[in-house]
Order: structure tokens, then C-alpha cells, then sequence
């Protein structure tokens, strides 16, 4: 299905607010706003695995619908996960209850040459057909984000066998195998620029770069195994959809790299993502005049009703109302109540533009 066969845009708000317009309100997502908080999630996934719903388009599609149905949200974002790309790479990913996801068999330097690169990213199409399914049927009501993982923090999950507190393990091959460590994190660049222009391609009206283990580095190695990565993809990305008639905006959210927002903002995304860490007025000077997208801090939303209109509104005065996307400062936490939810929405559409 062509871009221009898809139902006409209903709320394009953070559309607006891309290009620097005012929108007639804030407009708000949630990270992680298609999963385990939701009582109807939790009930689909009795029937099906993790993956078998990234991987099966219908699956998919109907998770990424469930908050749009019961939220007044400004954006759907597709129901997939970052580690799809190890997946299409040949590294097999697991999702185990109350551990999350685990890499059986680690990267290590001599299983480099194993990685399948050629490929990846068509290994990756079911993603784009869940996407243009998505795209149906939203019917217009609100833009569709794609996403992906940035390189660094796909390394890490590679090389640690999963989530880790100290990413000791992939840092070690920042300081001893430096070499190495690029050659992956170049392979890894590579089907990540395929993979958005395709999600692009099949719909994705945004696409955001998940950096989410920027935090594990200082500036020095954020500047030589994260940045420059970032940078390329972006203007790869760019550069292709320019050659094919498409213009999609993308947002880079490094989780933790609060030590390079200004470097962040000399890169070519149109939106930088912020953590809960950073003031908003901070945030503003080290951004310059990007537009900028947060953020709350997650655990806010366990706050009484009038706590949560409080932060948001403080949220918002900090920010201000212009060039600013609401969302929190990291993924919605899965035992979040509905109704907090609701109720944070709600007051990011009462504040005043």
C-alpha cells in the first residue's frame, strides 16, 4: 500500500510540532505504551509468545491498537522489539518470564564472522507488514512510529547475553578490542539504516533510535562507539528516504546521556528524547532549538490523580509549550494502574499552549 492510499491524518499534532507549529494542544505518548500495564495485554499474551506477536503482523497490530482504543493518545507505536535485528543477524533471542530477554549463546570475538548481514533487514519485513496493516486500520486517527535499537545498546545485549547493571562485559571490548567492537557496531549500522527505511517505506510516519543503554558510558566512549553511529544512521536514513520521496522525521532518545545532549543536538534528528534526569530547563540550553520529546519520570505516575497535574504542569512550564512532545522519561512500568495513566494524559491535554 502506496503512503498516499492510507487514510488522511486526523491528529497530527507531533506532526505540528516537528515542523515547529503550535498545535491546539500538548501532544502525548508513552513509551512502552503497548504492553504489560495493560489487563488486556496481559491477557493476549496467554495465548500468544513475545515473539510470535512481533513476528505475526495481525498479532501485532491488534497490541499496537489496544491503547489507542482506551487512551486519547497522539501516537500509536508499532509492537515490536529492539532485539529483532540480533534475531535477523542469526543470534537467537529468548523472552523467559521474569527475566526478560536472554542471548543463549553471547557474541564473542570469534563468532563475529557468524553474523549474517547480508539479508537482515528483508528478515525483518514481517515488521513492515505489520506496520502497513497498522496503518489501515488506525484509520488516520494518529501517526504510526516505527523504532529500532540503537547500535551500542544492541551490542551490549549481544555480548551480555541479555540485560546487565554494569555492562562490564561489552565496555571490556570498548577498552580491549576497540577494533573489533566497530566492526559490529558498523555491521549493526548497516541493517539499522535498512531496516527504518523500510519501515518507512511500508508506513512508519516517525521513527525513533533507542539508545537505551547510553548510560553505561562517560562522553569519551559515548563519542567514539555510540555518536558517530547515531549520526550515520540518521543521515543515511534521511538521505534514502529523500531518493524515494519520503519525508520522515526521526527522533533519538540515548537514555542516560545527559553528558552529550549537546552533541546529540548537533546531529541531524529532528527530535531529542530526554530522561528524567535532566531538568527541562537544562534540557532546553543543552538542545538548543531542537525540539524535544519527555519527561517524566515513570515512577511519577504512581502519584495520586492532583500529584501527577502538578508534575505535569511543572513539566511543561520548564519545557514550554513550544516544540515540545510529552512522554515520560523512560518505558511505562509494567504494574502502572490504568487510570494514572489516564489521568496523566489527561492533564497533558488541559495544560494551556
Amino acid at each position: 500500500m502506496a503512503a498516499t492510499e492510507f487514510p488522511a491524518l486526523q491528529n497530527d499534532r507531533i506532526l505540528r510540532v516537528i515542523k515547529g507549529e503550535k498545535p491546539d494542544k500538548l501532544p502525548v505518548w508513552i513509551m512502552r505504551q503497548a504492553g504489560r500495564f495493560l489487563p488486556e495485554f496481559r491477557e493476549f499474551r496467554k495465548q500468544h509468545s513475545f515473539f510470535e506477536i512481533c513476528q505475526t503482523p495481525e498479532l501485532a497490530c491488534e497490541v499496537t491498537l489496544m491503547p489507542i482504543k482506551r487512551f486519547d493518545l497522539d501516537a500509536a507505536i508499532i509492537f515490536s522489539d529492539i532485539l529483532v535485528i540480533p534475531q535477523a543477524l542469526g543470534v537467537a533471542v529468548e523472552m523467559r518470564p521474569e527475566v526478560g530477554p536472554v542471548i543463549p549463546k553471547p557474541l564473542t570475538l570469534d563468532t563475529i564472522k557468524d553474523l549474517k548481514e547480508d539479508g537482515a533487514a528483508s528478515r525483518l519485513n514481517y515488521v513492515g507488514e505489520a506496520i502497513k496493516l497498522t496503518r489501515k486500520e488506525l484509520g488516520g486517527k494518529v501517526p504510526l512510529f516505527g523504532f529500532c535499537g540503537a547500535p551500542w545498546t544492541l551490542f551490549g545485549y549481544m555480548v551480555e547475553g541479555g540485560g546487565s547493571k554494569t555492562m562490564s562485559k561489552a565496555k571490556k571490548w570498548l577498552y580491549k578490542n576497540p577494533d573489533e567492537a566497530k566492526k559490529v557496531l558498523d555491521i549493526l549500522t548497516n541493517v539499522i539504516i535498512d531496516y527504518l527505511v523500510m519501515q518507512a517505506e511500508y508506513g512508519a510516519q516517525i521513527l525513533q533510535v533507542f539508545e537505551s543503554s547510553a548510560e553505561y558510558l562517560n562522553r569519551q566512549l559515548f563519542s567514539t562507539f555510540a555518536l558517530p553511529y547515531l549520526g550515520r544512521i540518521c543521515d543515511q536514513v534521511k538521505l534514502k528516504l529523500k531518493e524515494k520521496n519520503l519525508d520522515v522525521p526521526m527522533v533519538l532518545f540515548a537514555k542516560g546521556a545527559h553528558f552529550s545532549l549537546a552533541d546529540q543536538s548537533n546531529l541531524n534528528y529532528d527530535v531529542l528524547g530526554i530522561d528524567w534526569t535532566v531538568e527541562p530547563k537544562i534540557a532546553r540550553t543543552l538542545t538548543k532549538d531542537k525540539v524535544v520529546q519527555g519527561n517524566l519520570d515513570p515512577c511519577a505516575l504512581y502519584a495520586p490523580k492532583e500529584e501527577i497535574e502538578k508534575l505535569v504542569g511543572e513539566m511543561a512550564k520548564g519545557f514550554g509549550t513550544s516544540k515540545y512532545i510529552v512522554n515520560l522519561g523512560h518505558g511505562i512500568y509494567p504494574d502502572m494502574e490504568v487510570e494514572n495513566v489516564k489521568a496523566f494524559i489527561e492533564a497533558v491535554h488541559n495544560v494551556q499552549v
